[in-house]
């Protein structure tokens, strides 16, 4: 029972064990069945040097098989800036807690501040939080904030041009949540305006979620739709890509009342799928439902620019029943991250990186159109990312990508596949990708 590892005497065990009423610590599988209990010896090498370790690490590495990313669908193989690392691990940025003592985090308490002054910016919005754990996430606290600003209306109403993964989130925290959820399929892909505005006049909607740049990558045209949203006394909140916001028009300007969305595309690597940033910005008047961190600009004793909580009330040291903050306290680290890079790249450093990727995927979408090995899908405007309909079974397609070194044509639905083009890509590469598809069969 002793182990180096653990700080429990045999005596604290022994204790335990009988606070438990058990006999041995296998009394706490006692419910488990039997079949599921491991029985075996675990299969752990034996100690390794510091040598040994980096070597056997080399040596995983080197099985793993890199691709060109030509795929979006939520995360993006955007350029991020190497100095980005070295001023996110300076001592006065880095830390895994919350900021409650202002007075020795200033530095964690101006970044946020920061990051909160470039998402309105960004999103045309008047407040923003630091931030969630992920888009879908993000959406799905959206969808929670609507309903409680609406005087616990039932129903969230979703269109079907969202990414699935979106969907699925807030599906999920709807059914937890006692909320009646509504997916409205797309209409020639993009959201089906009519039957969202119709189903929303039918009553008890807390609000809808609609896309900016949607599931298929299309431009969507949201003119008009949050009056008709706000007519029925519901809300709108827009999924969007806060990278595109620089190029596209932003939430604010189409009257949402709430921006969210996943902010992996301001420089964070892909990573496997993480970490990634969620954020969400709303309208003044509905701060106080805001879930996350807020911080805000002061002064000291001294006269002198200080940065502090506010809105501490909902903080879990105070209200902890109330609390709506105390979900996302390790995602300020990526909250610096963004705002490093957005720091470096600046309205016209992202105009460029959208300029780029928009020529690039563009020029990719008429290639693979004259391979005769696909049809236009839905011909609507697109920035970086697009589908079309495969005339090769799609599953086979990525397959067969893969082998060739790409990563691409991620299936749709319905024979359509997804292809993504950002600055990292170069034509050399999208070249290739499309000689690639040639040799292929149908």
């Amino acid at each position: 029972m002793s182990s180096a590892y653990f700080p429990h005497t045999e005596g604290d065990i022994r204790k335990m064990m009988e606070r438990a009423g058990i006999t041995s610590p296998d009394g706490l599988y006692a419910d488990v069945p039997e079949d599921f209990i491991f029985k075996r010896e675990f299969d752990l090498p034996d100690g390794m040097s510091e040598t040994e370790v980096r070597r056997r690490f080399d040596a995983l590495a080197a099985m793993n098989v890199p691709l060109k990313v030509f795929g979006g669908a939520g995360a993006y193989d955007h350029y991020s800036p190497s100095v980005i690392p070295y001023i996110t691990s300076r001592s006065e940025y880095l830390t895994a807690y919350t900021p409650y003592q202002a007075e020795i985090s200033q530095g964690t308490l101006r970044y946020i501040f920061e990051f909160q002054t470039m998402m309105t910016e960004l999103t045309g919005m008047d407040v923003s939080n630091a931030s969630m754990y992920d888009g879908p996430t993000s959406a799905a606290e959206a969808a929670m904030m609507m309903n409680a600003c609406t005087k616990k209306k039932s129903r969230i109403v979703l269109s079907g041009s969202l990414l699935p993964q979106v969907i699925e989130v807030v599906r999920t925290y709807c059914g937890y949540h006692g909320l009646a959820l509504t997916v409205i399929p797309h209409k020639d892909g993009t959201s089906d305006r009519e039957a969202m505005i119709a189903d929303v006049e039918k009553g008890d909607v807390a609000g809808i979620i609609v896309p900016s740049l949607n599931r298929f990558g299309i431009i969507e045209d949201l003119d008009g739709l949050s009056d008709a949203v706000h007519s029925a006394k519901a809300l709108m909140t827009v999924y969007c890509d806060p990278s595109a916001l620089a190029v596209l028009k932003t939430p604010g300007e189409w009257g949402a009342d709430i921006a969210c969305g996943e902010a992996q595309t301001l420089g964070m690597p892909l990573s496997f799928g993480g970490p990634y940033l969620g954020f969400l910005t709303c309208r003044q008047e509905y701060v106080r439902k805001l879930p996350g961190r807020i911080v805000g600009e002061t002064k000291d004793a001294d006269g002198k620019r200080a940065y502090v909580l506010t809105l501490q009330a909902r903080e879990q040291h105070i209200r902890r029943e109330k609390a709506t903050s105390n979900i996302c306290s390790n995602q300020s680290l990526m909250a610096l991250y963004a705002t490093v890079y957005m720091s470096l790249m600046g309205y016209e450093g992202l105009k460029e990186v959208n300029r780029l990727s928009s020529v690039g995927a563009h020029w990719l979408h008429d290639r693979l159109l004259e391979t005769g090995k696909f049809e236009e899908a839905f011909d609507k405007p697109f920035l970086k990312e697009f589908a079309l309909r495969s005339r090769i079974e799609p599953e086979r397609l990525q397959h067969e990508l893969a082998k060739a070194g790409f990563f691409g044509a991620l299936p749709a639905g319905d024979d359509l596949v997804t292809f993504c083009v950002t600055e990292n890509r170069t034509k050399a590469e999208a070249v290739a990708l499309v000689d690639a598809i040639r040799r292929m069969t149908i």
